[in-house]
């Protein structure tokens, strides 16, 4: 029998239960009753349980996610995913800004720097941080400060913390030959095909029609497979993002945020409106201040007059609901950064606080991990990168959203050691229609004419209907 991933009811409802807890609704009722009917934990790191279950435990969970779903949400007045509402609880919220002037060559460092920052992390996605140091250390390359390798790690411990299987063959130093696909890199390949379609001006529905037209289903994940299906059984944005979708909360709205910060250059406002548009689709609530917060934080430092990286924060912490969980995350993980010397102390302590409760993906743990990691290192990329994969969680998204911003701080590709770039070869690898093989330069040149291009307000017309 076919497991899909991500999809399956009776894999859905543990995640449920668990976002259910972190929204502060009482799921306690559901729980007993999915436990004594005999219905299992979410699969802790895979995205399907290992084999089939009765067809009368299928129906209770679409039943109990239903249920679920129905459940007061008591954070909701200090969550709202609504965009006016979500700026009414921003005090300081950014003023709309002209466009600053952003250099081709930044916009390079940038997608390099994302490149990078998520193939170091690649080959230990998924692993334990106790997995990750143990290996690092073992190949004297601790904190991370070039990309991961088998050579010199003793057996035993590669057969007790295996490398990521579909990434070791690509991503550890001695097997790298230009960037292989990640969907870390194919979705902003996505949004430069919807801002070349559509404009910066694009509407919700627009990103479901770039999805349904580019995006096979087998190379989405969680809440964006998830918003897939919801659009081809007819349901349309913000419900795309509602029903049966307990990882609307994960990570996958941030790893889509980069290209709505590099083409607002200077306009964190903007910047975050752009990525709000693009969230709602598949996320809510924390899930989108997530995008949010990075775009306007990348937003910031994009010009090339920009300022330090803590400065690029404090705009992305703007465009957060200061209430919320996501912005409570990212101020404690700010302060732990400010007061620890030694990184892995940072990270034992947001692991101590976040990951009882959390999946791996959820958005808030690894956004806080983020911002955490770009403040110890000042901006700084080999310190950005190193830190945030050192840190676990989500290894490949959270090393190239930290290497975006550490890229576009840095200025140049010439200002980027050449240990991290040269592996790529100005090469990117993707299923991504009419982007195979493309080199980063050429992003940079397409990427910077939709910066500098008109944007005109979106369209007053009701839009056409999803096909």
């Amino acid at each position: 029998m076919l497991r899909l991933t991500w999809v399956q009811p009776e894999d859905l409802v543990g995640h449920e239960l668990r976002q259910a807890q972190l929204e502060g609704r009482d799921a306690s009722a559901v729980a007993a009753r999915w436990r004594a009917a005999g219905g299992d934990e979410a699969p802790p790191r895979a995205g399907a349980s290992a084999g089939p279950v009765p067809a009368r435990l299928r129906r209770l969970a679409e039943d109990l996610l239903d249920e679920l779903a129905r459940l007061p949400r008591p954070s909701a007045d200090d969550e709202p995913t609504d965009l006016g509402q979500i700026r009414a609880r921003c005090p300081d919220w950014p003023s709309p800004r002209p466009a600053a002037r952003v250099s081709p060559a930044r916009l390079e460092a940038a997608w390099l720097g994302r490149a990078a920052g998520c193939l170091l992390g690649k080959p230990v996605e998924k692993l334990p941080l106790t997995g990750i140091r143990r290996l690092g250390r073992a190949a004297g390359n601790w904190p991370p400060a070039a990309y991961f390798t088998a050579r010199g790690v003793p057996r035993d411990l590669l057969a007790a913390h295996p490398w990521n299987r579909r990434s070791a063959s690509t991503s550890l130093a001695e097997n790298i030959d230009g960037m292989p696909e990640d969907d870390d890199l194919d979705y902003p390949l996505v949004n430069l095909l919807l801002l070349q379609r559509h404009g910066r001006g694009f509407r919700t529905e627009d990103v479901a029609r770039v999805w349904l037209d580019e995006l096979p289903p087998g190379r989405t994940f969680t809440a964006e497979r998830l918003a897939l299906r919801n659009l081809l059984t007819g349901l349309e944005p913000p419900d795309t993002a509602r029903l049966r979708n307990p990882f609307r909360e994960w990570i996958g709205a941030l790893i889509r945020a980069d290209v709505h910060g590099w083409t607002n250059p200077g306009d964190p406002a903007a910047a975050a409106g752009q990525a709000h548009r693009d969230a709602t689709l598949s996320h809510t609530a924390n899930g989108v201040y997530a995008a949010m917060f990075a775009a306007a934080v990348i937003a910031a430092a994009a010009p090339d007059d920009a300022p330090d990286v803590h400065a690029c924060l404090r705009a992305g912490l703007a465009v957060v609901p200061p209430g919320s969980r996501l912005a409570r995350a990212v101020r404690h993980a700010v302060r732990l950064a400010g007061a620890h010397d030694d990184f892995d102390a940072v990270v034992d302590e947001l692991h101590a606080v976040h990951s009882p409760a959390h999946h791996w993906v959820h958005a808030v743990p690894n956004t806080a991990l983020i911002a955490a990691a770009l403040t110890h290192a000042d901006g700084d990329f080999t310190g950005s990168l190193a830190r945030v994969v050192s840190g676990g969680w989500d290894t490949d998204s959270n090393g190239a959203t930290a290497g975006s911003v550490a890229g576009l701080l840095a200025g140049s590709p010439a200002a980027l050691p050449e240990h991290w770039t040269a592996p790529l070869k100005n090469r990117l690898a993707t299923s991504v229609r009419g982007f195979d093989g493309t080199g980063f330069d050429t992003l940079a040149h397409l990427t910077h004419r939709e910066a500098t291009r008109p944007c005109p307000s979106p369209p007053p017309l009701a839009p056409s209907p999803l096909r």
